[in-house]
C-alpha cells in the first residue's frame, strides 16, 4: 500500500457473533482492505472493528458495513452500557502512512455523504471534520443518545445532520464520521458495583471537567460482572500517558476503598504507548525504543527489503500472485467444491472491481468532472454487484453441499424416502436459485460498464473491455450452472419459471 488509512468503526451489537462476522465480512469484500482487529463486549453490546486500507478503498470499505449494519441492527431493540446514536454508530479514519489528517477529513466528508445518499443515514463530521466547532466532540453530538436525537433533531436545528433530513433513520439511527489521531480506547474495572464511584472518577481524570489532557472518560456499570468501570479514550498518549492516567484512577478508587481489578485495551494500540507505559513503572536510566529488539529488527528487515527490492523491482508484485493462490488452490483442489458456480461468481465479482477501478481513476481526472455525477453512481452500483457475487461464492458451494448432503440421507423406509426426497428438492432449487442470481447480477455489471463507455477515462479502455469480458463469463458460466440443477427438481411449475428468467437474462442459448 502506498498509503495507508485506519478506521475503526463501532458498531451497536456485542452479543450476536453472527451479525458482527457479516459485517466484518462486507468490509472485507473489497480490494485492499486488510482486518487488523475485532473484539465484542457484550456488556456494552458494541463492538470495534480495525482495518486498513488505501487511501481509494477505505471509505468505500467502510461504507460496505455501514450497509449491512443498517440491514442488521435494529436500534429499538438495542441496550447495552455503551452510549450510541447509530446501527454504526462511530466511524472515524486515522492517517497512519503516506497520508495526512487531510486526508482523513475528505475521506470521512465523502462517507457521510454517501451513507446519506446511498443508506438514507443522516449523518454527522467529529473531530478534525467538523463543520461546527461544538461538534468537533462526539459526546455532544451523541447526546440523549438515539431516542433523544431522535426527537430533537425534528425541532432543534442545532442537532440537525451535517448530511440528510431532520430525521434520524427509523432502525439505523445516526452515524458520526471523522477524522483524528491515532486513539487509544482504554479501561479500568473497579471491584465494586458502584457505578457512581466510576463516574465521580472518570469526571475528575478527563480533559473537559479540568483533569488531564486528551482524555475522555465516563463511568459505567458492568452489571453482568458486578463491576464498576471507568472507560476513556486517550486521544494523544504522548500528552497523557496511559501509565499516569492509571496511576490517578488507582488513586481515587484507594481513596474511595476501593481497587482496581483489571485494565483493558479495546482495539489496537501503538507499542509506543506500552513502551511508555513499561518505562513509567520500570524507570529505567536513559532508555531509547532502539534497545527493544523488536524494534531493531524491523528497522533492520525494512532496510533489507528496500534493498532487495531496488535490486529486484519485480519481485513487489509477487504479493498480487500470494492474495489469489489460496482461491486458485481451492478450485484446484480434487474436491467438487468451490467449482464452476463459484467460479462464476467470482468472474462477475472481479468485472464489477475492475469496473469500480475505472471509476475511481475517472474520479481523479478534473477534466471529466462533468462526467462525475454519474460515474460516482456507477461506482455505487458496481460496488454492490460486487458484494452480491462475492457473497455468491460461498453461497453455491455451501447450496452444492446440501445436495450432496440431502442425497446421503437414511432412504430405508417409506418415510425416510419421502423426507430424502423433498430435502433434495429443496436443496436442488436453493442450488439453482444461487447462480441465476449470479447471472443476473452479471448481466446487471455488464449494463453498468456499458453505461460506462463514454464516460470512463480514456486510457482505462482496455481495463473497460476486460471487465465486460469477465461479466459476461460470468453470466454465461453461471446459467450452466443453474441448467446443471434442473434435472434434479419434479416441480414442473417451479422450472418453468426459472426458465423464463433464464430467457430474460439472455440464457436461451
Amino acid at each position: 500500500m502506498k498509503t495507508i488509512i485506519e478506521c475503526v468503526p463501532n458498531f451497536s451489537e456485542g452479543r450476536d457473533a453472527a451479525k458482527v462476522e457479516s459485517i466484518v465480512a462486507a468490509i472485507l469484500s473489497g480490494p485492499y482492505v486488510h482486518l487488523l482487529d475485532q473484539e465484542m463486549d457484550a456488556d456494552h453490546n458494541r463492538s470495534v472493528v480495525t482495518f486498513v486500507g488505501t487511501e481509494h478503498s477505505v471509505g468505500e470499505a467502510a461504507l460496505r458495513g455501514m450497509g449491512r449494519a443498517a440491514e442488521l441492527i435494529d436500534l429499538n431493540h438495542h441496550q447495552g452500557a455503551h452510549p450510541r446514536l447509530g446501527s454504526t454508530d462511530v466511524v472515524p479514519f486515522v492517517p497512519i502512512a503516506g497520508a495526512t489528517l487531510e486526508d482523513c477529513v475528505r475521506i470521512a466528508a465523502w462517507v457521510a455523504e454517501q451513507a446519506w445518499q446511498r443508506f438514507g443515514i443522516p449523518t454527522y463530521l467529529y473531530e478534525a471534520a467538523a463543520r461546527r466547532p461544538e461538534r468537533r466532540n462526539l459526546e455532544n453530538i451523541r447526546r440523549g443518545q438515539f431516542e433523544g436525537v431522535r426527537e430533537e433533531v425534528k425541532t432543534d436545528p442545532s442537532r440537525r445532520p451535517d448530511f440528510g433530513e431532520a430525521a434520524l433513520h427509523p432502525t439505523a439511527g445516526a452515524t458520526v464520521v471523522g477524522a483524528r489521531k491515532f486513539l487509544i480506547a482504554y479501561n479500568i474495572n473497579l471491584n465494586t458495583p458502584e457505578a457512581s464511584l466510576a463516574k465521580t472518577i472518570a469526571k475528575k481524570i478527563r480533559a473537559s471537567s479540568g483533569g488531564f489532557a486528551c482524555v475522555k472518560a465516563m463511568g459505567v456499570d458492568l452489571a453482568a460482572r458486578g463491576l464498576a468501570q471507568v472507560s476513556m479514550n486517550l486521544t494523544d498518549f504522548e500528552t497523557t500517558p496511559i501509565g499516569v492516567v492509571f496511576d490517578a484512577v488507582r488513586k481515587e478508587a484507594s481513596a474511595a476503598g476501593a481497587e482496581v481489578v483489571e485494565s483493558e485495551i479495546v482495539g489496537l494500540v501503538p507499542r509506543r504507548a506500552v513502551e511508555d507505559a513499561a518505562l513509567h513503572y520500570l524507570k529505567l536510566k536513559e532508555f531509547k525504543s532502539g534497545a527493544i529488539l523488536e524494534n531493531r529488527l524491523a528497522d533492520v528487515l525494512e532496510s533489507a527489503g528496500a534493498e532487495s527490492q531496488a535490486a529486484h523491482p519485480a519481485t513487489g508484485n509477487r504479493k498480487l500472485a500470494m492474495m489469489a493462490g489460496p482461491f486458485l488452490d481451492a478450485v484446484a483442489a480434487d474436491t467438487p467444491t468451490p467449482g464452476g458456480g463459484s467460479v462464476a461468481a467470482h468472474s462477475g465479482a472481479m468485472a464489477a472491481a475492475l469496473g469500480e477501478m475505472v471509476c475511481r481513476l475517472t474520479l481523479r481526472r478534473k477534466s471529466l468532472a462533468a462526467h462525475h455525477p454519474a460515474v460516482e453512481q456507477a461506482l455505487g452500483r458496481l460496488s454492490a454487484l460486487r458484494r452480491r457475487m462475492t457473497d455468491g461464492i460461498d453461497r453455491d458451494a455451501a447450496s452444492y453441499d446440501a445436495v450432496i448432503a440431502a442425497m446421503r440421507l437414511p432412504k430405508s423406509t417409506r418415510e425416510g424416502q419421502a423426507a430424502r426426497l423433498k430435502a433434495i428438492e429443496d436443496a436442488s432449487k436453493d442450488a439453482a436459485l444461487v447462480p441465476l442470481q449470479t447471472a443476473e447480477a452479471a448481466l446487471e455489471t455488464s449494463a453498468v460498464l456499458e453505461g460506462l463507455r463514454p464516460l470512463a477515462l480514456p486510457q482505462a479502455t482496455s481495463d473497460l473491455r476486460v471487465a465486460l469480458l469477465l461479466a459476461e463469463a460470468g453470466r454465461q458460466g453461471a446459467v450452466e450452472n443453474v441448467r446443471a440443477n434442473l434435472p434434479m427438481i419434479q416441480d414442473r411449475d417451479w422450472i418453468r419459471g426459472i426458465e423464463e428468467r433464464l430467457k430474460a437474462k439472455g440464457g436461451a442459448s
